[in-house]
């Protein structure tokens, strides 16, 4: 039996040294020949459909999307765990299956998936970003994985954290720096940062992530991807190790990124239809309720629109394109109603009482097993504070409840004043800012209140910075030290931004287990940025 190593610079080490042989291993005899177009096409649907034809061989689509995510990973750091032998293997039983029975296996036949490395994948580890996780691989797979392949979809590998996960970029020593697809110096968000990457160029068709605070919706905000949260027993988690895991004060929840809302759509659709419920005890059995999604396809909205949360002023290409859309919304007939941020800030507080009432104890259990250094941030989370008692805990719960309560009267309080409506869903920014540069990253209110709240929330691209983004003054004094700083940000960095030209998200919110409505509602809002955008 091997020796374990000792040290975790060794493991880590030996962790690269096995990802870099992986990736040779199939780069150098298996990529020839490539028809790498199939990458451009971001419809699930329309991918699927061609490889039923017969057009297109699951082996040629993975091959093609092997050689993509192996130079976004040249280019991002964005991969962890390499699974293309084991990919390639499925895909070819793939095309075995349709060849004898005439048909595709499931909607998801060929279709190219990774998942953050956070979920269990037989057969290989899932760290975190902890090297103490290493060289313990899984023995089984999460439900959600087990779910996608039986759909018929092909898992190519794992994507980069941040150690902890309990951060909004995506840094860890075992794997190292993540960066944006954009520029070496950008980060791409986080946690769900090397899924991002690696979708936005196209190594990647479909791909999963967690959300404890936002990080599913601001990476996909920053790197000009769709991204959903769903309120957080909605889809499967069994099988996906969490830091903070046992507690249930404000859980996080698994949800896709992709380049196409109506991949999303589908994913969602058919994972719910296969009844996670009878797999997961923790998922609640709601069917997939078409009726609602057709209904909020078509119908007039009433719309509550937020473009400040008091705390941290937005900058210019945020608030440009998310008051644009606005003006669109109510040229198309749509009814836009005033929201506010009332409760916001009592909201995150409660998230960041939670996130150290362990007095960080779980996180550095995980990070001293290793042995290796914190990142700066995690070393600030936990020792933030001291553990509280089970009394004080429960009396965070009590805050929480009140919380959401007084939220539900707000939402069914605050009505249109031309029809008397109900608001169907909130639109707000994703972020203060767009992708910033590395160890940049501090306010993540836009997202986490949510997370409190347990609400269904979207993320949608809706443009990019612009050279008039730069024209716009930028004078107003600071409201706080993070406002400060988030102007200077902006202040510091805005040609850059231009130049880049990076993506800028608005985030689309329905409340719990309002799925089916939101990604309705996002489709909409969607085809009205699409439509303007190609007139």
């Amino acid at each position: 039996m091997a020796e374990t190593p000792s040290g975790w610079q060794e493991k880590a080490r030996l962790k690269r040294e096995a990802q870099s042989q992986a990736i040779a291993t199939v780069a150098n005899g298996n990529l020839r020949e490539l028809d790498l177009s199939v990458v451009e096409i971001d419809d699930i649907s329309s991918l699927v459909g061609r490889i039923a034809s017969g057009e297109l061989s699951a082996e040629a689509v993975t091959k093609a999307y092997i050689h993509k995510a192996i130079a976004a990973h040249g280019q991002t750091n964005c991969l962890t765990e390499i699974l293309f032998r084991d990919a390639l293997m499925q895909a070819r039983e793939l095309d075995e299956y349709r060849a004898e029975h005439g048909n595709v296996i499931g909607p998801l036949h060929g279709v190219p998936v990774t998942v953050k490395d956070q979920f269990n994948v037989r057969g290989y580890d899932t760290t975190l970003g902890y090297v103490g996780r290493t060289l313990n691989p899984a023995t089984e797979d999460a439900v959600l994985v087990a779910m996608l392949k039986k759909l018929g979809a092909v898992v190519l590998a794992k994507t980069n954290l941040p150690q902890s996960i309990m951060w909004c970029e995506t840094e860890n020593p075992l794997w190292g720096l993540t960066t944006s697809p954009f520029s070496k110096d950008y980060t791409p968000a986080g946690s769900t940062g090397g899924e991002a990457a690696l979708l936005n160029l196209h190594g990647s068709l479909l791909g999963w992530g967690t959300d404890l605070g936002g990080s599913i919706r601001m990476p996909a905000h920053a790197t000009g991807l769709y991204g959903l949260k769903p309120s957080s027993s909605r889809l499967p988690y069994h099988g996906v190790p969490v830091s903070t895991e046992g507690q249930e004060h404000v859980p996080s929840s698994v949800g896709p990124l992709a380049r196409s809302l109506p991949s999303l759509t589908l994913v969602m659709k058919e994972l719910i239809q296969m009844e996670p419920w009878q797999r997961d005890a923790r998922c609640v059995p709601i069917p997939w309720r078409d009726e609602i999604y057709q209904n909020f396809r078509s119908t007039p909205l009433t719309i509550g629109l937020l473009t400040d949360d008091g705390v941290v002023r937005p900058h210019p290409p945020v608030s440009r394109l998310l008051l644009t859309l606005a003006e669109k919304l109510r040229a198309a007939e749509h009814d836009i109603v005033e929201w506010n941020a009332d409760l916001h800030a009592e909201c995150i507080q409660v998230l960041d009482d939670f996130y150290t009432a362990d007095g960080g104890e779980d996180i550095r259990r995980d990070v001293l097993a290793g042995g290796e250094p914190f990142i700066p941030h995690v070393e600030a989370l936990v020792n933030r504070g001291q553990p509280i008692s089970v009394y004080e805990y429960w009396q965070i719960n009590k805050r929480k409840l009140a919380l959401q309560q007084a939220y539900l009267k707000k939402w069914n309080e605050i009505k249109s004043p031309r029809t008397g409506k109900q608001v169907d869903v909130v639109l707000m920014p994703a972020m203060p800012h767009t992708a910033v540069p590395h160890r940049c990253s501090r306010w993540v209110g836009y997202t986490k209140i949510w997370n409190v709240l347990d609400y269904s929330a979207l993320v949608i691209p809706a443009g990019k910075v612009d050279s008039v983004d730069g024209d716009e003054p930028w004078s107003y004094a600071p409201r706080n030290a993070l406002d400060e700083w988030n102007a200077a940000l902006w202040t510091q960095n805005k040609g850059k931004m231009i130049e880049l030209g990076l993506p800028v998200g608005v985030q689309i919110v329905g409340r719990r287990f309002e799925e089916e409505k939101v990604l309705a509602i996002g489709t909409a809002i969607d085809e009205l940025l699409r439509d303007a955008s190609s007139a």
